[in-house]
């Protein structure tokens, strides 16, 4: 079929779907319930089901009484069994794939299962919603006459037992359906690279010769693959190689550090972005407007949601509550019940909502990743904000950055330490600290009251990394590519003064 055609039908078939997220959208209550009550029919006779009643659960409160809160701690023996080959144990299909992801706050390896039904009604239904948004919002666009640029993960597919592991990103690629293969580039040999240069190299070798219409991946490790696109041939902008490229679908970390680099190789004032948020255990949500910053709560992916408040978090009187009790603008810890028999599991993400009609959200960082020493409760979403503003006003640009406490010791407070790898950096490194120092004080009022005449917290103090500092030390990890990433924000000084100490070397 030729590709305008093809263009063409594709873009009415997916407008279709549109029409189905409507539903959720308008009875938001009776689809989450709905998809609860099929999990627990689905999975009355698993190991699991057995042991909490499932065949007795008639209603959300009955489930929320008898089936706890787990982290992967919790779940990690019922994995290592599935993964062993047992079948049954906490979801009724045969689980043969394992999403292997270590995040950025445990050096242990983590094994999310991924079934048959998250692989179809979650993973790759998103993809297809992700397209039909973008089309439904954007008619004129020409998305299928070229190709998508895919940046997934660096590692290879591995068999253990009967079954396999590896990033999820390379198990998407090994299972897609034929239409998603030919639309996209590199192809899965490179893609399914295990060595991150090598790799590199050979997308570029692969790629700029394509119509390449759209990317897709991790703002920052696209932003390396970018600019070694422009090294290699020598252009000033990627419309100079791609000039049909309209959008770029991004997700994994906050794109606010980096949407002036991003403008900077893109200089069209109508190209688009659109954010995604997906993680090895689920889809969860999608930017399902143009020049949006929020994200709509996808509720028919096989995901039951439940959240915490994270002003109980963690404490005598922490609270679990349903998707139709939350608040807007209220910041909570994610609980998702899945289709792949993650069961009230914490995922490690916190959110906020913008909208509960539909309900949209803004993800605001990690469980682990905020700096809470002093009772100033900085979280991801306030340093990125205050990072942006002191950037705007002191012209720099970053690539990467890290931040920890500096404990009190006798009569000395504490305060707050960054190390910052700069693309462009700051004229007056004071001046950048200053602003902020004050952009976070403005953002989050527990640190403007710590911070009040230097109560409890001293001004915070800056170190400007080395270049590729935190490329070498994910290098060293072998963390490069897909969704690794540093930790931003930490209660431990851990990974700082590994940082600093490969920072003096």
């Amino acid at each position: 079929m030729p590709f305008p055609l093809f263009n063409s039908v594709a873009s009415w078939l997916l407008k279709k779907r549109f029409h189905q997220m409507e539903l959720f959208m308008k009875y938001p209550q009776e689809v989450q319930l709905e998809l609860l009550n099929q999990l627990v029919i689905l999975a009355k006779d698993t190991e699991v089901g057995s042991a909490y009643g499932f065949r007795d659960i008639s209603k959300y409160e009955m489930f929320a009484e008898r089936v706890p809160l787990m982290r992967y701690e919790d779940f990690e023996p019922l994995i290592e069994r599935a993964r062993r080959g047992e079948n049954n144990i906490f979801w009724p299909t045969q689980i043969k794939w394992f999403a292997k992801s270590s995040g950025t706050t445990n050096a242990k390896s983590k094994f999310i299962p991924v079934s048959p039904e998250a692989l179809e009604d979650c993973h790759f239904k998103a993809g297809k919603d992700m397209l039909s948004l973008y089309f439904n919002n954007n008619e004129d666009s020409k998305l299928f006459t070229g190709k998508s640029l895919r940046l997934g993960g660096s590692k290879e597919i591995y068999q253990s037992n009967n079954t396999f592991f590896g990033d999820l990103s390379a198990i998407i690629i090994d299972n897609l359906p034929f239409w998603a293969e030919m639309s996209s580039t590199p192809s899965n040999k490179v893609s399914l690279m295990s060595e991150w240069e090598t790799k590199l190299d050979a997308i570029v070798n692969e790629t700029i010769n394509e119509d390449v219409t759209s990317l897709a991946g991790v703002p920052s490790w696209m932003l390396v693959l970018l600019n070694r696109v422009l090294e290699t041939t020598g252009k000033d902008n990627l419309f100079d190689i791609w000039n049909n490229l309209e959008v770029y679908f991004h997700g994994g970390v906050s794109f606010n550090p980096y949407r002036e680099q991003y403008e900077n190789l893109l200089p069209r004032s109508d190209f688009r972005y659109y954010e995604i948020y997906n993680a090895s255990e689920g889809f969860f949500g999608i930017q399902d407007r143009n020049n949006s910053d929020e994200l709509l709560l996808m509720l028919d992916y096989g995901i039951f949601y439940e959240f915490i408040p994270m002003d109980t978090y963690g404490t005598p009187n922490e609270k679990v509550i349903p998707l139709w009790e939350v608040e807007q603008g209220k910041n909570y810890a994610m609980v998702i019940t899945t289709n792949a028999g993650l069961w009230r599991y914490l995922i490690g993400d916190t959110v906020r909502f913008t909208s509960t009609d539909p309900y949209r959200i803004k993800v605001t960082g990690r469980t682990k990743h905020h700096i809470n020493v002093f009772g100033e409760e900085l979280i991801i979403e306030n340093a990125e904000e205050a990072l942006k503003i002191a950037c705007e006003h002191t012209g720099s640009e970053i690539i990467d950055y890290t931040a920890a406490p500096v404990f009190m010791s006798g009569k000395k407070k504490g305060s707050h330490e960054w190390l910052i790898e700069f693309r462009k950096a700051p004229e007056d490194a004071d001046r950048f600290i200053t602003i902020l120092d004050n952009a976070l004080k403005t953002l989050n009022s527990d640190y403007e009251a710590k911070r009040y005449n230097d109560m409890t917290l001293r001004l915070p103090t800056l170190h400007i990394a080395r270049g590729n500092l935190f490329y070498d030390w994910l290098k060293k990890e072998d963390k490069l590519g897909g969704q690794h990433k540093v930790p931003r924000l930490s209660n431990s000084r851990d990974y700082l003064e590994e940082l600093l100490s490969m920072n003096r070397n």
